[in-house]
């Protein structure tokens, strides 16, 4: 394993906004044409509402440190007008179907819990937002592992995947964050043990 492959392994398990779905064939091969004819995989509509949701979350969290009360309430404002929207667009967003969970990640994959069973070789998409700085990563991966847990009564789904598609500089974000997350228990544990 080179040096690069290295970095791309290493895994963390975190708590993040985070969702998949599946992706039939024609989806996903219409997406990979536009992808090798130089059309980003965020120039989609239905990732408009993630796009402000994330741009607004930025922002707010830059000006918090500026001007505490007013960072508040702005962002009361947006909860409440994304309220609003929700009632208005009568629809289902993306933003309805992130939830925060855990997600074991890596810049060459990712392993998550879901009720549904999938099969080798399913073709996901998956949104994640990062909470370190609220990055919105969009990528594509291949179902390699779906290993079935019927722990406390209820079936869970372990689902491990490849990623097929993702933009490198979402891969170095996700490696990133794991080395940060990865810094940050090394140094709580050294707390705990003083």
């Amino acid at each position: 394993m080179n040096r690069e492959e290295k970095r791309q392994a290493v895994r963390v398990d975190s708590r993040i906004l985070f969702t998949a779905r599946l992706l039939s064939d024609d989806v996903f091969q219409r997406i990979k044409q536009d992808y090798n004819d130089g059309i980003s995989i965020y120039n989609r509509p239905e990732l408009a509402d993630i796009h402000l949701f994330v741009g607004a979350r930025a922002a707010l969290a830059r000006l918090k440190e500026r001007d505490e009360d007013l960072a508040t309430f702005l962002q009361h404002i947006d909860a409440k007008l994304n309220s609003l929207l929700k009632k208005v667009d009568n629809g289902s967003s993306l933003m309805d179907k992130l939830t925060l969970q855990s997600v074991n990640l890596a810049g060459n994959g990712l392993a998550f819990w879901s009720t549904k069973a999938y099969t080798k070789g399913d073709i996901l998409e998956f949104y994640i937002v990062l909470p370190s700085n609220d990055t919105f990563v969009d990528c594509i991966g291949e179902v390699v592992e779906c290993v079935e847990d019927s722990a406390d009564g209820q079936t869970n789904h372990r689902v491990s995947c490849q990623f097929r598609m993702i933009m490198e500089g979402d891969r170095e974000e996700l490696i990133q964050y794991n080395f940060k997350q990865q810094s940050l228990a090394l140094k709580l544990r050294r707390i705990g043990e003083d």
